[in-house]
């Protein structure tokens, strides 16, 4: 926003800075300069003084030339010519006695973002590679990869990388780091800096002398060594023990991830780093810094999934704190569920008893689920109290009771009796969509252990016309077939009633086709039905895998210290807690296969198949700047028009778990809509676009991803494919 009077300020600004008056009383002097400063972080222009700033360089005063070069690199860019001027100013003072004028001198010349002003700094940098002052060549060092991304294309003389690899030998920490950032720099090409034994051996002798950051990047560069024998390889890892306790827990989680990478080959040193690290990673967990905490807490699970008792006896650790974000109770409640043995299962479960009554619906139900996770094992002791939180007929704690029933009803069939003895005083409480498919599930599946499910499942289909969820009703259909098929007398005129009331009646075209197959199937008989309706159940005799499989550190450590562990949190959630794995609805689809043995709430997903959710909306602002960042990983025209009605597109949109955020309104053109969903781990953002009627009024998809996935990707376009089709126009 244009300053009123700005053009009075610069000339006023001008005739001070050009008055010899002025310039003679060095106080007043810089006073002005420091003006000209303040003005320009204020938004003024003040780039008609760039000749006046110039000459201001000439002084012996450390922080007045700060001050100039700070305004120089700041309009150089837009004063190409006259920054050329100021470029023999700055080569003078590459040559001062005093190193930090050199290195200042040097630092912003390399700051320049102009055309040609390469040919300028090319024998100052060498220079100042061989400067006396640590600090010279510590700039210097940095300029190198400056200089580089000013020209990426020319590349830089091997004569310097040669003078960078020399350097590695500096006795100056800080100059050893900066050469090493700045060869990965020049050479990623190549495949970055090679770190030769030589190199690696120096490098881990100089260690002590780094700071924690140093030490965290220098052990992040010797991953790409291997030693060429065991005797090296232990001595190597005698040098790093001492780190793996390191008051800084990012250089002991950087030194532990070293560890297991360089003895892959001997499970027993990986063992013992990791139980050497363990109190460096309980530290972490405990950190005043949120985020450092949940790092902390999300590398612990990292760790368990090889050591599962590495962190038994620090349980108490790991319990919610009153003020603590969600996302980190989230995780600990996990961690929880992992480390439950018979000597903590009692305080355990209390402390999650105490969270299943929390303000937020989320961490109540995430807190029940885990419970329900932990009841697969301890099957009594849970039941207690899920039975009790059943009294508090809280619409969203009975929900996910009953959606742990469910699992629990599944995963542990020797518990089905009493689930369905509990689920009996319950079938009339307030329920939410998901809380009604688990117990329609339970009906459907356990009708001949539930003595009034037929009279609670002529209730559902009672008011099935104020029923909004398709999911439900879905269910319902299932649940009324299958109740059907074991007590026909109760359930006969129901099921009619509720079959021509789908078929005739409702709108939903998944409803109706789902009503119309069973329809056909019984038509079949009930034995072809109950083949395909009715899957194989749970064997009682049969141990279920409730827990997560001890994995061999292999297996992780590519991850370990990165924001691998972090990345797909959101998916892990949904997955392990607040859902406590998938509900059955979502498996009713393959219950239609015969022989199909389909776990309802099997935590395990298929690699094949893409599943999309929509999780929390974006907003407007959120989508647009992703868009901008994000490049277009694939464009595809499609063999029709656009949406009839955006109603339309919406609507068949959402049943597939993909979010219609904004479009071009009425018959406009170009024509355009913007879409997102979730997929496994990633965020999937699309544009239809329609140019014109000389495009024939094609559809063209854009999509975005992030992170990338192309099986995200194919499987995103195919749902749209199958959808669009009926909702599509005539070209105009």
């Amino acid at each position: 926003m244009p300053y009123f009077g700005s053009e009075e300020t610069v000339k006023e600004l001008k005739r001070a800075l050009s008055n010899p008056n002025v310039q003679a009383d060095r106080l007043r002097y810089k006073s002005y300069i420091t003006r000209v400063i303040r003005y320009m972080t204020q938004g003024l222009d003040v780039s008609p003084l760039f000749m006046d700033m110039v000459k201001a360089s000439a002084t012996v005063d450390i922080v007045q030339k700060k001050l100039v070069y700070l305004y120089m690199c700041t309009y150089a860019s837009d004063k190409p010519d006259l920054a050329l001027l100021a470029i023999n100013t700055l080569r003078k003072d590459c040559a001062d006695p005093n190193p930090m004028v050199r290195g200042l001198a040097l630092r912003n010349m390399c700051n320049f973002r102009m055309p040609g002003i390469t040919e300028y700094i090319d024998q100052p940098i060498v220079a100042g590679l061989r400067d006396k002052a640590s600090y010279v060549r510590r700039v210097a060092v940095l300029g190198c990869a400056k200089l580089y991304s000013l020209q990426p294309d020319i590349g830089i003389a091997a004569s310097i990388v040669n003078e960078l690899y020399a350097l590695l030998r500096d006795p100056d920490p800080v100059v050893v780091v900066n050469c090493l950032r700045a060869l990965e720099e020049i050479l990623k090409d190549e495949g970055g800096v090679v770190i030769n034994k030589p190199i690696a051996h120096h490098l881990l002798n100089r260690m002590k002398d780094l700071d924690s950051w140093a030490q965290s990047e220098v052990l992040t560069f010797l991953l790409r060594y291997r030693p060429r024998s065991d005797d090296e390889l232990f001595d190597i890892l005698s040098l790093l023990d001492g780190f793996l306790q390191s008051a800084h827990a990012h250089v002991a989680v950087a030194t532990l991830r070293l560890f297991l990478h360089l003895a892959a080959a001997h499970p027993a040193v990986q063992a013992d780093a990791l139980l050497n690290t363990s109190a460096p990673l309980l530290a972490t967990c405990g950190s005043t810094s949120r985020e450092l905490r949940f790092a902390g807490l999300c590398h612990v699970q990292q760790v368990m999934r090889s050591q599962p008792g590495l962190f038994g006896l620090h349980y108490k650790r790991f319990f919610c704190g009153y003020s603590e974000p969600s996302y980190i109770k989230f995780r600990k409640m996990e961690i929880l569920v992992e480390l439950v043995n018979d000597e903590n299962v009692a305080l355990v479960l209390e402390e999650l008893r105490s969270y299943c009554t929390d303000v937020s619906p989320e961490l109540a139900q995430a807190a029940i689920a885990a419970i329900g996770r932990i009841a697969r094992t301890y099957s009594e002791k849970c039941l207690n109290i899920l039975t009790g939180l059943l009294a508090l007929k809280q619409e969203h704690i009975t929900s996910a009771v009953i959606q742990t029933f469910r699992d629990l009803a599944w995963f542990c069939p020797q518990s089905t009796a009493a689930v369905c003895q509990t689920v009996e005083g319950c079938l009339h409480c307030p329920l939410d969509s998901e809380g009604k498919q688990a117990l329609l599930w339970l009906l459907g599946e356990h009708a001949e252990q539930i003595s009034s499910a037929p009279y609670v499942l002529e209730g559902y289909i009672d008011g099935l016309k104020t029923e909004l969820s398709s999911t439900v009703k879905m269910e319902l259909l299932t649940a009324a077939v299958k109740m059907f098929l074991c007590r026909p007398a109760e359930t006969q005129d129901m099921l009619g009633r509720l079959l021509h009331h789908c078929v005739e009646e409702e709108s939903d075209v998944c409803v109706r086709d789902r009503a119309l197959l069973y329809y056909r199937l019984l038509q079949r008989g009930a034995e072809q039905t109950r083949k395909v309706v009715m899957g194989p159940k749970s064997d009682p005799s049969m141990s279920v895998l409730t827990g997560h499989q001890q994995e061999a550190v292999s297996q992780w450590v590519s991850n370990f210290n990165t924001l691998g562990p972090l990345s797909a949190q959101e998916l892990c959630l949904q997955t392990s807690l607040i859902s406590a794995s998938e509900h059955p609805s979502g498996a009713a689809e393959d219950e239609l296969l015969p022989g199909k043995d389909v776990a309802p709430s099997s935590p395990i997903v298929d690699q094949e198949e893409l599943s999309l959710y929509l999780g929390p909306p974006l907003s407007h602002e959120t989508f647009e700047r992703m868009w901008l960042d994000l490049e277009v990983l694939h464009r595809q025209t499609l063999g029709y028009c656009r949406p009839r009605t955006m109603p339309d597109l919406q609507a068949a949109l959402q049943l597939v778990k993909i979010q219609t955020l904004a479009f071009t309104p009425g018959e406009t053109l170009p024509w355009k809509a913007y879409l997102y969903t979730r997929g496994t781990g990633t965020l999937i953002l699309a544009e239809l676009l329609q140019e014109d009627s000389e495009s024939e009024g094609k559809l063209v998809v854009s999509v975005k991803q992030q992170p990338p996935n192309q099986h995200a990707i194919r499987g995103f376009v195919s749902i749209l494919c199958s959808v669009l089709p009926a909702l599509t126009v005539e070209s105009p």
